[in-house]
């Protein structure tokens, strides 16, 4: 009998721009396995319904990866349907929902995993970044994982950079949570508030004004890093100002790559083959470029 087909895939929305589908791709094939990654558009809102439409299709789903705006609905839903592991309980975020078909007509539950933690915690670790005072520019469910994973490494001050101060309240109260208690700030969005040896970015390119990007450079400085924490449009001007100066960058390709061999882990039961998933996707940004 042939193996039965790897059904997983990535949702969104945008969702046309991932990756994933292509580091995924590079898994099976390095490891000789049956499996079909696709990536979906789903609205805010349309998860819940999205993945009881793919429970109930009969074709063996296995996995999702969440990406934008559907983390912190990914983690409502696994919460109310199955389970969390501790990275997605403590930053309210879910990028990864493992999922169990059931059995007898009755749908299985739902698993939520946050590979964003401990993925952000390999790509600094990666790069020898160890933080101790962190600017992070945003406050959604990414810039909560991301400044965990600066927790993790022994950050001792977070400070959010956010338009609406609001906004970072649920990012802020997670890594208060943290058990290194690192000291929180919330701060509005300004080249003033940046301050820190390594700078985060969660915020769109088309919000990075020369004058916001000159600050993270200057906060960053030669000995510090900056973690832009996108990949698509790149390099970003926060990336290419980071690269002129000299600082340590570390990009949202870096974190696509370990989350998503985390995520291939999950999803399969085997280990990820991370050389043969990060050159796939670098060439697959070279066609981008």
């Amino acid at each position: 009998m042939p193996a039965a087909l790897i059904r997983c895939g990535v949702v969104g929305d945008p969702v046309a721009h991932s990756l994933s589908p292509v580091l995924h791709a590079a898994a099976y094939d390095a490891l000789g396995l049956a499996g079909r990654y696709t990536a979906h558009r789903v609205p805010a809102g349309g998860l819940a319904g999205f993945v009881d439409e793919l429970l109930g299709s009969g074709e063996g789903w296995r996995g999702l990866s969440v990406t934008m705006p559907l983390k912190r609905e990914a983690h409502a839903l696994a919460e109310r349907r199955g389970s969390l592991d501790d990275a997605a309980a403590r930053a309210g975020g879910v990028n990864t929902l493992v999922l169990d078909p059931g059995s007898g007509g009755v749908v299985g539950p739902v698993h939520g995993h946050n590979t964003d933690v401990p993925g952000a915690v390999a790509a600094l670790a990666e790069r020898d970044v160890l933080p101790r005072r962190v600017a992070v520019l945003g406050g959604g469910a990414t810039a909560a994982s991301l400044a965990l994973a600066a927790a993790d490494l022994g950050a001792e001050v977070v400070r959010f950079c956010v338009r609406e101060p609001g906004r970072a309240e649920e990012a802020a109260a997670a890594v208060r949570a943290h058990p290194a208690a690192p000291r929180v700030e919330i701060d509005l969005l300004e080249p003033s508030t940046v301050t820190g040896d390594l700078v985060v970015s969660t915020v769109p390119a088309a919000a990075q004004s020369e004058e916001l990007v000159a600050a993270c450079v200057v906060a960053a400085g030669a000995s510090g890093a900056v973690f832009e924490a996108l990949y698509d449009p790149w390099p970003t001007p926060l990336a290419r100002a980071a690269e002129a100066t000299g600082a340590v960058l570390v990009s949202g390709f870096d974190l696509l790559v370990h989350q998503a061999a985390l995520q291939l882990a999950l999803f399969t039961g085997h280990a990820a083959p991370l050389g043969a998933m990060r050159d796939a996707g670098l060439a697959a940004l070279a066609t981008r470029a």
